[in-house]
């Protein structure tokens, strides 16, 4: 990785007031993600951080004072927004690992997004942690795709990370995302990983930006077959096929004994090989609702 541009940064505050549909705070220890996905839609940052740099080959390591853990108390934490917070440079930098610390005894419900195993290495100060959840990004079970999408680790990995602290007692996510039309198979992940997970996310692949181009045209060479459906949802504006798929979702779901919600899921674990199934497509239009869909078992 001898290509990232990397420096170290001073910010007055790493918490941010978050502006999704789970409110409370977002923290991102990093600016920028060297998994350097196709489709990830954080690109945008480099709009507002004057990188010249492609996405994918930055990163700023991010320093920033003590916080009060207390301060967070009852607020949802959201930790990855607009990168990852296992990004292989954090082996070296340790920045998440120094949130996570700063944030024991805080009564935050804390989620972690990420594609990384290196999770793993943390998972003292996970146990610490009042309310923590672990999601996963797995939108494939097909390697070949997974690396034409992104540089983080196999999905055997994720898939085994996850299975590593569902069973340590944490609450764990499969967040099937981004669902590539005709190529992601969620039933396939959903029923390879409902008994190691409590929650799975569903969320549509949302074409705009600089990566639009870059994954039609990645369409058009790979899988030919799929480029009228592709303008259908993506010039045509046509749902239907993520409507059809929500159908399907929540078929699957009563198949398999699993609640099914387009809610937010506050904390809590799910019954063993029952996870809750959440349909996040379009979830910019998702609004923080209150949902007790899954029992408490913490």
């Amino acid at each position: 990785m001898s290509d990232i541009v990397i420096k170290e940064i001073e910010t007055k505050n790493i918490m941010t007031k978050s502006s999704g549909p789970l409110g409370g705070y977002a923290v991102n220890p990093y600016t920028g993600c060297t998994h350097g996905c196709r489709y990830c839609y954080a690109s945008f940052m480099k709009r507002f951080t004057g990188h010249t740099e492609p996405w994918g080959k930055f990163l700023d390591v991010k320093d920033w004072p003590a916080i009060d853990p207390s301060k967070y108390d009852g607020q949802t934490v959201l930790l990855g927004t607009v990168t990852d917070p296992y990004v292989p440079q954090e082996k070296k930098y340790l920045r998440t690992r120094k949130l996570l610390e700063q944030l024991v005894g805080s009564k935050a419900d804390i989620t972690i997004c990420t594609r990384s195993d290196l999770v793993l290495r943390d998972l003292d100060i996970l146990k610490e942690l009042d309310k923590v959840t672990v999601s996963f990004s797995i939108n494939t079970l097909d390697e070949s795709f997974r690396k034409d999408m992104d540089k983080a680790v196999s999905i055997e990995r994720r898939l085994d990370a996850m299975k590593a602290l569902y069973d340590e007692g944490l609450r764990t996510v499969a967040f099937i995302s981004p669902v590539f039309p005709g190529i992601t198979d969620i039933e396939a992940i959903i029923r390879r990983t409902k008994d190691q997970c409590d929650l799975v996310w569903l969320e549509n692949l949302n074409l705009r930006g600089g990566f639009k181009s870059d994954i039609l045209s990645y369409i058009k060479e790979e899988h030919p077959d799929l480029v009228p459906l592709y303008k259908q949802i993506y010039t045509k504006k046509d749902r239907s096929y993520f409507i059809n798929l929500e159908k399907k979702a929540e078929a699957l779901a009563q198949e398999l004994g699993c609640p099914f919600t387009n809610n937010w899921t506050p904390y809590g674990r799910a019954e063993p090989g029952h996870p809750v199934i959440v349909d996040y497509f379009y979830h910019e239009e998702v609004r923080n609702t209150n949902n007790t869909g899954i029992r408490n078992r913490k």
